[in-house]
């Protein structure tokens, strides 16, 4: 985890930015001591909303099927996918 000075931010932004993409991890801003802001490149970020998009459409197919909606079985599913890629559908 890297944590760096707002000061940091604003002098040695190309530095920062440059950690950012190379390590792809976030880097977190601090201000007096006190954490105030994250900063990441647009490729973490970008990856993080797809993530966190495909998390919530896993919990809206678990909260589905909990809820009682029809499921497709596995066989029915495989049949379905020889079909597709035999060009029968």
């Amino acid at each position: 985890m890297t944590i760096r000075p707002s000061t940091a931010l604003r002098n040695e932004y190309l530095q920062i930015s440059l950690l950012a993409r190379e390590s792809g991890e976030p880097i977190f801003i601090t201000n007096k001591g006190e954490a105030d802001g994250v900063y990441m490149s647009i490729e973490a970020y970008e990856e993080r909303e797809k993530m966190l998009a495909h998390r919530a459409s896993i919990l809206a197919a678990e909260a589905a099927r909990l809820a009682g909606a029809p499921a497709v079985t596995q066989e029915a599913l495989d049949a379905k996918v020889e079909a597709l890629l035999n060009g029968k559908v």
